[in-house]
């Protein structure tokens, strides 16, 4: 049975000010005050796992460990059929520059590599999201959420980030970068992953 969260502050894991907001406005409904992993001024630890849960897992828990609050991290990422579950946790490192992040870099890459495993390979690819949060005295609890799609040619929208501009939803035929943001937090995998995530602990 799922451990019920029922203190007042939960400790979300990430330096990203645009998670930590998106996460703190589904939880105000419950009366919980979200802190950040930056406001605490915690190092960002090494991810040394290749799956979604196991370095979901890492920061989960140096961050309870560090702070002594329930801490909640997420891991993601796109995981391409074609390229047998690539990039898949290396997402993020398929984008990274002597001078930061370029997804379109990535996005190239993928488009590339699809192209390369021949003409009649799928062009279906996953979204995937892993929460897990972990309490001080080591326990924790797994939430998971998958957006299904397709991946399209050239990319598509101005809006979203990461490879939202060459993936379209399954069932719609619009790229997550032409949505608007809140139709697109009904459907994502991060939406599906918190979803899950309130109804085990807060349900």
């Amino acid at each position: 049975m799922t451990r019920k969260f029922e203190g007042d502050r939960i400790l979300v894991a990430t330096h990203n000010k645009g998670k930590l907001l998106e996460i703190a406005d589904i939880l105000a409904p419950h009366g919980v005050t979200v802190v950040g992993a930056g406001e605490m001024k915690l190092p960002e630890p090494e991810e040394t796992e290749d799956t979604f849960v196991g370095n979901a897992r890492i920061k989960a828990h140096a961050a309870a460990k560090a702070t002594g609050l329930p801490a909640l991290a997420d891991d993601s990422g796109i995981t391409i059929d074609a390229l047998n579950g690539a990039p898949g946790v290396y997402t993020a490192d398929w984008a990274e520059t002597p001078d930061g992040r370029d997804f379109m870099m990535a996005m190239n890459r993928a488009n590339d590599e699809i192209k390369a495993a021949g003409p009649d390979a799928p062009r279906t690819a996953q979204f995937r999201c892993t929460l897990v949060l972990a309490w001080p005295d080591g326990h924790d609890e797994v939430f998971e959420g998958v957006m299904p799609g397709s991946l399209t040619w050239p990319i598509r929208g101005e809006g979203g980030f990461g490879y939202d501009p060459m993936f379209i939803p399954e069932g719609l035929d619009i790229t997550c970068a032409e949505m608007e943001k809140a139709e697109k937090n009904k459907i994502s995998h991060r939406g599906r992953a918190v979803t899950a995530f309130v109804a085990g602990c807060f349900g």
